[in-house]
Protein backbone atom coordinates (compact mmCIF):
# COMPACT_ATOMS: atom_id res chain seq x y z
CA UNK A 1 0.00 0.00 0.00
CA UNK A 2 1.52 3.26 -1.20
CA UNK A 3 1.32 6.12 1.52
CA UNK A 4 1.03 9.44 -0.62
CA UNK A 5 1.84 12.75 1.88
CA UNK A 6 1.68 15.49 -1.17
CA UNK A 7 -0.75 16.44 -3.85
CA UNK A 8 2.14 15.65 -5.68
CA UNK A 9 2.56 12.30 -5.03
CA UNK A 10 -1.05 11.90 -5.72
CA UNK A 11 -1.00 12.93 -9.04
CA UNK A 12 2.36 10.61 -9.52
CA UNK A 13 1.13 8.03 -8.73
CA UNK A 14 -2.61 8.26 -10.81
CA UNK A 15 -0.86 9.25 -13.70
CA UNK A 16 1.13 6.24 -13.63
CA UNK A 17 -2.00 4.19 -13.29
CA UNK A 18 -3.42 5.66 -16.11
CA UNK A 19 -0.79 5.46 -18.13
CA UNK A 20 -0.80 1.71 -17.31
CA UNK A 21 -4.49 1.97 -18.60
CA UNK A 22 -5.78 1.16 -14.97
CA UNK A 23 -9.16 1.87 -13.75
CA UNK A 24 -8.60 4.26 -10.39
CA UNK A 25 -11.07 4.24 -7.73
CA UNK A 26 -11.57 7.11 -5.37
CA UNK A 27 -12.69 7.47 -1.72
CA UNK A 28 -12.69 10.73 -0.18
CA UNK A 29 -12.50 10.13 3.98
CA UNK A 30 -11.83 12.37 7.25
CA UNK A 31 -10.33 8.95 8.83
CA UNK A 32 -11.50 7.79 11.95
CA UNK A 33 -12.74 4.92 9.89
CA UNK A 34 -15.24 2.56 10.38
CA UNK A 35 -17.36 -0.53 8.47
CA UNK A 36 -19.11 2.28 6.47
CA UNK A 37 -16.07 3.44 5.07
CA UNK A 38 -14.77 -0.21 4.07
CA UNK A 39 -17.57 -0.75 2.74
CA UNK A 40 -17.45 1.67 0.42
CA UNK A 41 -13.34 0.90 -0.45
CA UNK A 42 -15.06 -2.74 -1.11
CA UNK A 43 -17.08 -0.98 -3.54
CA UNK A 44 -14.08 0.60 -5.36
CA UNK A 45 -12.65 -2.70 -5.87
CA UNK A 46 -15.75 -3.73 -7.46
CA UNK A 47 -15.39 -1.17 -9.81
CA UNK A 48 -12.07 -0.10 -10.66
CA UNK A 49 -8.35 -1.63 -10.75
CA UNK A 50 -6.51 0.32 -7.96
CA UNK A 51 -8.53 2.23 -4.99
CA UNK A 52 -6.87 5.40 -3.24
CA UNK A 53 -8.06 6.26 -0.32
CA UNK A 54 -7.93 9.91 1.42
CA UNK A 55 -7.84 10.52 4.76
CA UNK A 56 -7.76 14.55 5.53
CA UNK A 57 -9.69 15.99 8.02
CA UNK A 58 -10.82 19.44 5.49
CA UNK A 59 -10.57 22.74 7.91
CA UNK A 60 -12.70 24.81 5.10
CA UNK A 61 -15.98 22.40 5.75
CA UNK A 62 -15.98 23.83 9.63
CA UNK A 63 -17.74 26.53 11.39
CA UNK A 64 -16.04 28.59 13.51
CA UNK A 65 -17.90 26.69 16.62
CA UNK A 66 -17.85 23.27 15.24
CA UNK A 67 -15.55 20.20 15.85
CA UNK A 68 -12.29 20.81 14.17
CA UNK A 69 -10.42 20.65 16.46
CA UNK A 70 -11.25 17.62 18.50
CA UNK A 71 -12.99 15.41 15.35
CA UNK A 72 -11.92 12.21 15.95
CA UNK A 73 -8.64 11.24 14.45
CA UNK A 74 -6.68 7.65 14.49
CA UNK A 75 -4.43 7.63 11.56
CA UNK A 76 -2.25 3.85 12.70
CA UNK A 77 -5.53 2.33 12.85
CA UNK A 78 -6.98 4.24 9.74
CA UNK A 79 -3.80 3.06 7.58
CA UNK A 80 -4.33 -0.51 9.46
CA UNK A 81 -8.57 -0.86 7.98
CA UNK A 82 -6.78 0.13 4.53
CA UNK A 83 -4.19 -2.56 4.41
CA UNK A 84 -7.07 -5.40 5.80
CA UNK A 85 -9.20 -3.93 2.69
CA UNK A 86 -6.28 -3.99 0.62
CA UNK A 87 -6.35 -0.47 -0.50
CA UNK A 88 -3.97 0.88 -3.15
CA UNK A 89 -3.19 3.65 -1.95
CA UNK A 90 -3.47 6.01 1.07
CA UNK A 91 -3.43 10.17 0.64
CA UNK A 92 -2.53 11.70 3.88
CA UNK A 93 -2.19 15.76 3.47
CA UNK A 94 -0.88 18.01 6.19
CA UNK A 95 -3.70 20.90 5.88
CA UNK A 96 -1.25 23.76 4.19
CA UNK A 97 -0.70 21.68 1.43
CA UNK A 98 -3.78 21.56 0.53
CA UNK A 99 -4.51 25.09 1.23
CA UNK A 100 -1.17 26.48 0.89
CA UNK A 101 -0.86 30.49 1.08
CA UNK A 102 -2.40 32.70 -0.67
CA UNK A 103 -5.46 30.23 -1.15
CA UNK A 104 -7.99 31.87 -2.92
CA UNK A 105 -10.79 29.55 -4.69
CA UNK A 106 -13.77 27.84 -3.61
CA UNK A 107 -15.85 25.92 -5.07
CA UNK A 108 -19.45 26.59 -4.62
CA UNK A 109 -22.76 24.55 -5.56
CA UNK A 110 -25.53 26.89 -5.43
CA UNK A 111 -29.41 25.77 -4.55
CA UNK A 112 -28.17 22.16 -3.57
CA UNK A 113 -26.19 23.54 -0.54
CA UNK A 114 -28.84 26.60 0.60
CA UNK A 115 -31.04 23.87 3.00
CA UNK A 116 -31.20 20.90 5.21
CA UNK A 117 -27.15 21.02 6.70
CA UNK A 118 -26.10 23.63 4.70
CA UNK A 119 -28.70 26.18 5.99
CA UNK A 120 -27.59 25.00 9.66
CA UNK A 121 -23.85 25.23 8.74
CA UNK A 122 -23.05 28.36 6.68
CA UNK A 123 -20.06 27.75 4.60
CA UNK A 124 -19.74 24.14 5.13
CA UNK A 125 -20.83 22.55 1.89
CA UNK A 126 -18.83 25.25 0.19
CA UNK A 127 -15.85 23.76 1.76
CA UNK A 128 -16.76 20.20 0.95
CA UNK A 129 -17.24 20.91 -2.65
CA UNK A 130 -13.83 22.65 -2.68
CA UNK A 131 -11.80 19.84 -1.24
CA UNK A 132 -13.60 16.93 -3.44
CA UNK A 133 -13.09 19.67 -6.28
CA UNK A 134 -8.78 18.73 -5.55
CA UNK A 135 -8.92 15.77 -5.12
CA UNK A 136 -10.92 14.99 -8.44
CA UNK A 137 -8.06 17.23 -10.08
CA UNK A 138 -5.25 15.49 -8.19
CA UNK A 139 -6.30 11.97 -8.76
CA UNK A 140 -8.50 12.11 -11.70
CA UNK A 141 -10.25 8.79 -10.73
CA UNK A 142 -12.81 7.19 -13.47
CA UNK A 143 -15.38 6.57 -10.18
CA UNK A 144 -15.45 7.89 -6.70
CA UNK A 145 -17.60 6.33 -3.73
CA UNK A 146 -19.51 8.30 -1.30
CA UNK A 147 -21.86 6.94 1.49
CA UNK A 148 -25.56 7.74 1.52
CA UNK A 149 -25.64 9.08 4.94
CA UNK A 150 -25.03 12.29 4.01
CA UNK A 151 -27.51 12.83 1.40
CA UNK A 152 -27.25 16.34 0.61
CA UNK A 153 -22.96 15.85 0.34
CA UNK A 154 -23.88 12.95 -2.56
CA UNK A 155 -25.84 15.13 -4.41
CA UNK A 156 -24.10 18.03 -4.11
CA UNK A 157 -21.08 16.15 -5.51
CA UNK A 158 -22.59 14.34 -7.97
CA UNK A 159 -23.78 17.63 -9.31
CA UNK A 160 -20.24 19.05 -9.54
CA UNK A 161 -18.57 16.84 -10.84
CA UNK A 162 -21.31 16.95 -13.73
CA UNK A 163 -21.26 20.58 -14.11
CA UNK A 164 -17.41 20.54 -14.34
CA UNK A 165 -16.99 18.20 -16.51
CA UNK A 166 -15.03 16.22 -14.14
CA UNK A 167 -15.19 13.19 -16.13
CA UNK A 168 -16.02 10.91 -12.89
CA UNK A 169 -18.87 8.31 -12.04
CA UNK A 170 -19.86 9.34 -8.02
CA UNK A 171 -21.73 6.49 -6.79
CA UNK A 172 -23.49 6.22 -3.59
CA UNK A 173 -23.57 3.12 -1.65
CA UNK A 174 -26.29 2.55 1.25
CA UNK A 175 -26.24 3.70 4.95
CA UNK A 176 -24.19 0.96 7.01
CA UNK A 177 -25.78 0.27 10.00
CA UNK A 178 -24.83 -1.23 13.61
CA UNK A 179 -27.50 -4.22 14.87
CA UNK A 180 -29.80 -1.92 16.21
CA UNK A 181 -30.44 0.30 13.30
CA UNK A 182 -27.66 3.28 14.37
CA UNK A 183 -26.24 4.59 11.47
CA UNK A 184 -22.17 4.19 11.50
CA UNK A 185 -21.01 7.59 11.71
CA UNK A 186 -17.39 8.56 13.19
CA UNK A 187 -18.77 11.24 15.08
CA UNK A 188 -20.66 8.37 17.43
CA UNK A 189 -17.62 8.08 19.23
CA UNK A 190 -18.45 11.22 21.06
CA UNK A 191 -22.21 9.49 22.72
CA UNK A 192 -21.90 8.13 25.97
CA UNK A 193 -23.90 4.77 26.67
CA UNK A 194 -27.29 6.75 27.45
CA UNK A 195 -26.68 9.20 24.98
CA UNK A 196 -25.85 6.36 21.79
CA UNK A 197 -29.00 4.64 23.51
CA UNK A 198 -31.24 8.03 22.53
CA UNK A 199 -29.33 8.54 19.81
CA UNK A 200 -31.72 5.48 18.12
CA UNK A 201 -34.46 7.92 18.28
CA UNK A 202 -32.93 8.95 14.62
CA UNK A 203 -33.40 5.57 12.86
CA UNK A 204 -36.64 4.54 14.72
CA UNK A 205 -38.41 7.76 13.43
CA UNK A 206 -37.35 6.99 9.86
CA UNK A 207 -39.00 3.36 10.55
CA UNK A 208 -41.89 4.83 11.85
CA UNK A 209 -42.49 7.70 8.75
CA UNK A 210 -41.78 4.59 6.20
CA UNK A 211 -44.58 2.07 7.86
CA UNK A 212 -46.61 5.46 7.56
CA UNK A 213 -46.23 5.41 4.13
CA UNK A 214 -46.61 1.59 3.80
CA UNK A 215 -50.05 2.03 5.41
CA UNK A 216 -51.06 4.77 2.78
CA UNK A 217 -49.71 8.05 4.46
CA UNK A 218 -48.47 10.37 2.04
CA UNK A 219 -48.85 14.37 3.53
CA UNK A 220 -45.04 15.37 4.42
CA UNK A 221 -46.61 16.92 7.91
CA UNK A 222 -47.98 13.62 8.96
CA UNK A 223 -44.57 11.40 7.58
CA UNK A 224 -42.18 14.32 9.65
CA UNK A 225 -44.21 14.04 12.65
CA UNK A 226 -43.31 10.57 13.02
CA UNK A 227 -39.83 11.34 12.77
CA UNK A 228 -40.50 13.87 15.84
CA UNK A 229 -42.77 11.60 18.06
CA UNK A 230 -39.35 9.29 18.29
CA UNK A 231 -37.15 12.21 18.44
CA UNK A 232 -38.99 13.67 21.50
CA UNK A 233 -39.11 10.25 23.13
CA UNK A 234 -35.79 9.94 23.00
CA UNK A 235 -34.63 13.51 24.50
CA UNK A 236 -33.00 14.08 21.25
CA UNK A 237 -33.19 17.90 19.71
CA UNK A 238 -34.86 18.41 16.31
CA UNK A 239 -32.52 20.45 13.86
CA UNK A 240 -34.48 19.30 11.19
CA UNK A 241 -36.75 17.22 9.30
CA UNK A 242 -37.49 17.41 6.12
CA UNK A 243 -39.26 14.99 2.86
CA UNK A 244 -37.65 16.33 -0.29
CA UNK A 245 -36.88 15.46 -3.85
CA UNK A 246 -34.17 12.65 -3.66
CA UNK A 247 -31.92 15.10 -6.97
CA UNK A 248 -32.82 18.08 -6.00
CA UNK A 249 -33.75 18.57 -2.98
CA UNK A 250 -36.90 20.82 -3.48
CA UNK A 251 -39.20 20.11 -0.54
CA UNK A 252 -41.89 17.82 -1.09
CA UNK A 253 -45.56 18.25 0.53
CA UNK A 254 -46.68 14.75 -0.31
CA UNK A 255 -44.64 11.74 -0.72
CA UNK A 256 -46.19 9.91 -3.69
CA UNK A 257 -43.12 8.33 -5.19
CA UNK A 258 -41.06 5.77 -2.53
CA UNK A 259 -37.75 7.57 -3.39
CA UNK A 260 -38.42 10.92 -2.06
CA UNK A 261 -36.18 11.20 0.48
CA UNK A 262 -36.96 11.89 4.44
CA UNK A 263 -33.86 13.62 5.83
CA UNK A 264 -33.37 14.28 10.17
CA UNK A 265 -30.88 15.97 12.19
CA UNK A 266 -30.80 15.81 15.76
CA UNK A 267 -28.73 16.62 18.56
CA UNK A 268 -28.10 14.02 21.35
CA UNK A 269 -26.40 16.24 24.05
CA UNK A 270 -23.99 18.10 22.24
CA UNK A 271 -23.35 15.87 18.94
CA UNK A 272 -25.07 16.24 16.17
CA UNK A 273 -25.92 13.44 13.89
CA UNK A 274 -27.95 13.05 10.53
CA UNK A 275 -29.76 9.99 8.87
CA UNK A 276 -32.04 9.39 6.29
CA UNK A 277 -33.85 7.42 4.12
CA UNK A 278 -35.88 6.91 0.96
CA UNK A 279 -39.84 6.94 2.40
CA UNK A 280 -40.82 3.23 0.54
CA UNK A 281 -37.88 1.56 -1.17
Amino acid sequence: MHLLRTPAELSEWTETARRQGRRVGLVPTMGFLHRGHTSLMEASHERADLTAVSIFVNPTQFGPNEDLARYPRDLEGDLHKCREVKVDAVFTPEAGAMYPSGHRTFVEVTKLEDGLCGGRRPGHFRGVATVVTQLFALARPHVAVFGEKDWQQLQIVRRLAVDLHLGVEVVGMPIVREADGLAMSSRNAYLSGPERTRALALSRGLQAARARWAAGERGAPALCDAVRGELRAGEVREDYVELVDPSTLEPLERADRGDARLLVAGFVGKTRLIDNTAIGC
